[in-house]
């Protein structure tokens, strides 16, 4: 079917998804589980969107025993800087540098074991300068080193020309075992994650978005770990599954995560040129704006061992470069641990 936005959706027979050509899950007794058992401590009082997806607000899904998928079309890899690295973030991204080009704002957590992480993500449609740059907001689940043993499981919503051709905000996925080299992709362009739901196709269009002193939208994101099987359960808005990534993709997933991580993450391909990108994060304003100015994640909590969710302990923020983009952790009755984040990029202090 036709999505408003240009984007065709295939509705794909469960069985016949990518996830079942990966290797690891060949032969394996994996496919439409029972539902986890949810962390102790969940409840949902959001408002209930029924369509935040461009492709479904005039009502359409796909039927039963079906997936949708967004379809990927030849100018989509053509507009890939490498038919490889199709699908992939860019080699040596690390958390703890800066060094490819790649600047973050983000709240993490380490020094325990994380099962989990939940958050309310604010959705804007921010300005990328060019197609090699993307803006993007999401939960990182982390686990082994920064060093070629990282894994990493990651969801939230982007805005990536080079991977999508456009400068729609979209949900997406991603996932590696090996800091970002030779495994795992976004969404559904590699075999491994799941997808059980017919009605949200990862990798589409988010609508509505929020407005600058106007109406925020914000999206609740999950990604925890089924106590019975071991796998790594995404859900989106107010209790719906979208799917798992199975536990046998990962090394150090197999068991917990090391490290929780919250924020944004864009590309700066400016220092080619000899001055900072003009890409925007989260809305383009500092964090100083606060509500419907600056960007924000609300309600910020990870899973334990005993799956059961907890406020955020032993909190660190971290601008990698706060005169270009910044973050502002606060916390209060309704909505919990939060912060506000974001920035222009280029500007006066960030040349």
């Amino acid at each position: 079917m036709q999505s408003p936005d240009g984007d065709l959706i295939d509705c794909v027979l469960f069985h016949q998804q990518p996830a079942f050509d990966h290797p690891q899950l060949q032969g394996q007794r994996v496919g439409l589980l029972d539902p986890p058992e949810r962390p102790k401590g969940y409840y949902n009082k959001e408002e209930v969107i029924e369509s935040f997806q461009l492709w479904t607000h005039s009502g359409e899904s796909c039927p039963e025993g079906t997936v949708p998928i967004r379809r990927t079309r030849e100018e989509d890899v053509v507009r890939s800087s490498s038919i490889q690295r199709f699908g992939r973030k860019p080699r040596n991204v690390r958390r703890d540098s800066t060094a490819s080009g790649h600047e973050h704002a983000v709240v993490f957590v380490n020094g325990d074991e994380y099962y989990g992480a939940k958050a309310s993500i604010n959705v804007w449609s921010p300005q990328v300068t060019n197609q090699y740059e993307f803006s993007l907001s999401q939960i990182w689940v982390i686990a082994g080193s920064f060093g070629n043993d990282l894994n990493t499981i990651e969801a939230g919503w982007q805005v990536s020309p080079e991977l999508y051709g456009d400068n729609y905000p979209r949900f997406f996925t991603y996932w590696t075992t090996d800091a970002y080299q030779a495994t795992g992709c976004y969404n559904l362009l590699c075999s491994g994650f799941i997808q059980t739901n017919n009605k949200i196709a990862i990798g589409a269009a988010i609508s509505p978005r929020s407005v600058y002193n106007g109406r925020q939208f914000d999206i609740g994101l999950m990604i925890w770990k089924d106590p019975k099987h071991g796998h790594w359960w995404l859900e989106l808005g107010s209790g719906v599954l979208v799917g798992y990534w199975p536990v046998n993709l990962f090394s150090h997933l197999r068991s917990e995560a090391s490290m929780v991580q919250f924020g944004g993450e864009v590309v700066n391909s400016g220092s080619i040129r000899g001055y900072h990108t003009s890409t925007q994060m989260g809305s383009g304003q500092f964090a100083e704006g606060g509500y419907r100015k600056a960007a924000y994640f609300r309600n910020l909590q990870v899973v334990d061992w005993d799956n059961s969710l907890l406020p955020l302990t032993n909190i660190h923020q971290l601008a990698d470069h706060s005169n270009c983009y910044d973050i502002k952790l606060g916390t209060n009755h309704v909505w919990g641990t939060y912060f506000y984040y974001g920035g222009p990029g280029r500007n006066v202090r960030c040349p």
